[in-house]
């Protein structure tokens, strides 16, 4: 039995066969002064919207953070193992990043997850209920809403979920101060899966914008 599934085996070797080839010489000079991303993406685990795909970037352009449902938690130094916020901690104060964006993403799971308060959890554990109940009371008047179709209720919430994480995001010292200072920019964007589409968030209003394209 392989130690790996041939189907990834077959990937790796079409990647050293052609991207790495190409690239070769990023690759190394990556390895010997280390990285230098000025964008850190907070994206969804989903493997349908993976960020490097979407922004088509190369190698060490991009800092990615993939959880379920692309949420930030709110700051909580508390002692406790806190995976995102590490990873924030690391992308602002280490790397010092320019900017910051979450990304959303249409039909995501853990958004119907969110709205779907009859859900058994999947294990006695049940993470994923404890982690998207970040957002539980924007789901909770989603939910009620009776004039929204179910589709139009997840998509409000996927797009809400964004504007929470922001928010979030502006309780870490850390990112609230050089945000201040014009050192560090927060921005939302939403991704639908079925088109393509990528909608980006309007800092002055909220609203989801499709950027112009040259």
């Amino acid at each position: 039995m392989p130690h790996l599934p041939d189907h990834l085996l077959a990937g790796y070797r079409n990647f050293m066969n052609g991207r790495y080839l190409t690239e070769s010489g990023r690759y190394r000079e990556l390895a010997r002064e280390g990285q230098a991303p000025e964008t850190m993406i907070v994206a969804c685990c989903d493997s349908r919207s993976a960020p490097e795909a979407i922004f088509d970037a190369g190698p060490g352009e991009l800092f990615v953070l993939r959880n379920v449902g692309n949420l930030v938690p709110p700051y909580e130094p508390d002692g406790e193992f806190h995976s995102t916020s590490a990873a924030l901690e690391f992308a602002v104060q280490s790397l010092k990043v320019k900017n910051i964006v979450v990304m959303g993403h249409g039909r995501c799971g853990g958004i119907r997850a969110a709205l779907d308060t009859n859900a058994a959890p999947l294990s006695p554990g049940d993470f994923i209920g404890k982690w998207m109940s970040l957002i539980a009371p924007a789901a909770e008047t989603v939910s009620a809403s009776t004039f929204m179709t179910a589709t139009e209720r997840q998509t409000a919430l996927e797009r809400i979920s964004i504007r929470y994480s922001l928010a979030n995001l502006r309780t870490f010292p850390c990112v609230s101060i050089l945000e201040g200072k014009g050192r560090l920019s927060l921005h939302g964007a939403w991704f639908d899966i079925s088109t393509g589409e990528l909608w980006v968030m309007n800092k002055e209003t909220g609203d989801f914008e499709r950027p112009v394209l040259e």
